[in-house]
């Protein structure tokens, strides 16, 4: 495990640092990999979309100006060579990396940094970035000093500093500026653009989609990253990302070698087959560390919803729930033994920010039918299920995703333990589009669900916290804090966003972890073991915990010869 960890951090700096391991002797020119994804990319432009699908296909065609190694997480320079910073934490000058050309040949200058920022706060564009993109409640102002320099200004102090930008991609104004200008923006680079009108400044172009069938990457041939031995990257000629929807048939590929890798990490019961592999030299291993990610179970919070069920949004209820679930049964049933047990959205995974003196929560079954007792849920019949003070039946309709077998193994696990205190739960499994559907319009009682982290640091993740953010999951986008708790966590998370001392950010945090805790507007449980596999001929991976797992460092990717 140590050596593995060790080996895998100095991949990433060496890679990142535009210094690739040795040059591939053994990956000839013309060398094609297979990727999976379970689901298709809605749009290929990142501005404007957030889903984990089109965020994967921006790591391959375009760039940012900062990223975060994903093993350290640590803000690493991109297209951004250096940077600097003012005394007061307002004011950072970003030179920007000469000689770099899009894949259309036109030169990257000041101007398209420019460009991406006047795209993420367009009003009409709609970004689900620009909510995150705000210091003190202002937008970021960018101004070019030159064509390789930007000065950035923000109304207060930058406390999280440029890992603000990490992933955020940059676009080419001579291609979107037009769209953005009649208003537009939104509909660029939509799943039905033609791929020869998609430029970017990543290590592949997309060159082909067929919607439900693939993708098909090339290589850039301007791509502006090199190896130790001044070859330019990527080192694959081909990237093909097949779409397959079912997770059995996607696991089953890549065990058949009919595939290199998968977007996502194995399902814990694919180990025991996937370590068979590894042992026969046909499958390659790597430990991603504890995920980030874990799925959780809210109720819907938001005003006026569910009028006949006034109960769904109480806090008791949400306590009762909690006090239900033995997290680490939870843990060893769903994840197969691959899982820690968590006491909030912060992961262990997240070394830096997660509270470690926030104690998990332990099962209480007395205690818990005793919380729903005091809001008038009681069993009043002795069939072991609770009634309103009315009479009527205490049901929740529980949906989940379709198809993803660890959400829906979930949702059976906290099924059986709500019905043990006396709650009956429905659980409807939705295809993943209905799902976000019913979500979006919300429209429903209870959720599993989960979402994507793209950084470790809480300033990177405020649409999560803030009162305002779209996925606020239980009340998203609130005029106002709808509670006290809420608009307390607001404050703090506003607060720690313009702290400059980290120990200072560290501690307010610790103070919005305990906060989150004590009202339960989301019940999370275990976090699983990330385990990422390949095809054995796969080499040169860096492994992460944050997404994409593999494909962030797509372009060191190497093929050589299997050992069969």
């Amino acid at each position: 495990m140590v050596a593995l960890m060790l080996a895998g951090t100095i991949g990433a700096a060496l890679w990142w640092t535009a210094a690739s391991p040795s040059p591939p002797d053994a990956a000839p020119d013309g060398r094609v990999a297979r990727a999976t994804f379970r689901n298709e990319p809605r749009s290929f432009n990142r501005i404007v979309a957030g889903h984990a699908e089109t965020l994967a296909v921006s790591w391959l065609i375009n760039a940012p100006l900062v990223t975060l190694d994903p093993r350290t997480f640590e803000v690493i320079p991109a297209l951004a060579e250096s940077w600097t910073r003012s005394d007061d934490g307002r004011r950072w000058t970003i030179r920007l990396r000469r000689g770099v050309r899009f894949s259309d040949d036109t030169p990257f200058t000041a101007d398209d940094v420019l460009f991406t920022f006047d795209a993420i706060y367009d009003e009409q564009a709609a970004s689900p970035l620009a909510g995150a993109l705000q210091v003190g409640g202002q937008p970021l102002q960018a101004e070019a000093a030159d064509p390789h320099t930007v000065i950035l200004t923000t109304a207060a102090p930058l406390g999280a500093g440029l890992r603000l930008l990490a992933d955020i991609p940059i676009l080419p104004k001579h291609k979107l500026r037009d769209a953005l200008d009649r208003g537009r923006f939104r509909d660029a680079w939509n799943i039905g653009t033609p791929p020869s009108e998609i430029v970017g400044l990543g290590p592949f172009v997309l060159r082909d989609y067929r919607p439900g069938e693939r993708l098909l990457l090339r290589r850039n041939p301007h791509y502006w990253r090199r190896d130790v031995s001044g070859r330019r990257l990527p080192y694959l000629n081909e990237l093909v990302v097949d779409i397959v929807p079912d997770q059995n048939a996607e696991v089953l590929r890549l065990f058949a070698g009919d595939s290199d890798m998968m977007f996502g990490a194995l399902r814990p019961e694919d180990l025991p087959e996937a370590r068979r592999l590894e042992r026969a030299g046909r499958l390659g291993l790597h430990d991603a560390g504890i995920g980030l990610d874990a799925d959780f179970l809210w109720f819907n919070l938001i005003s006026g919803a569910n009028r006949t069920k006034p109960w769904l949004q109480r806090l008791e209820l949400r306590q009762a729930a909690s006090l239900a679930v033995d997290r680490q049964a939870f843990a060893d049933t769903v994840y197969l033994g691959e899982g820690v047990p968590i006491a909030g959205p912060v992961t262990p995974g997240n070394r830096a920010w997660s509270a470690s003196d926030l104690p998990v929560s332990r099962p209480n079954v007395a205690r818990a039918r005793e919380t729903l007792a005091s809001i008038g849920l009681r069993d009043r019949d002795s069939d072991g299920l609770v009634e309103t003070a009315a009479g009527g039946p205490a049901q929740i309709t529980l949906l989940t995703q379709r198809g993803n077998t660890l959400r829906e193994r979930g949702a059976s696990v906290i099924e059986q333990d709500l019905r043990a205190i006396g709650l009956a739960v429905n659980v409807v499994a939705l295809d993943r589009p209905a799902l976000i559907e019913r979500l979006i319009a919300g429209e429903y009682e209870a959720l599993y669900f989960g979402a994507v982290t793209s950084d470790t640091d809480p300033a990177s993740n405020l649409d999560f916290w803030l009162s305002r953010g779209a996925f606020h999951a239980w009340h998203p986008g609130q005029e106002h804090p709808a509670t006290e708790w809420e608009a307390e966590i607001d404050r703090l998370m506003l607060q720690q966003a313009v702290t400059l001392d980290p120990a200072a950010r560290k501690r307010i945090f610790n103070r919005v972890q305990h906060i989150f805790a004590d009202n339960v507007p989301a019940l999370f449980f275990a976090a699983p073991r990330l385990t990422v596999a390949t095809s054995a001929h796969v080499q040169n991976v860096v492994p992460g915990s944050l997404h994409p797992y593999l494909l962030w460092q797509a372009a060191g990717i190497l093929l050589g010869e299997t050992t069969e």
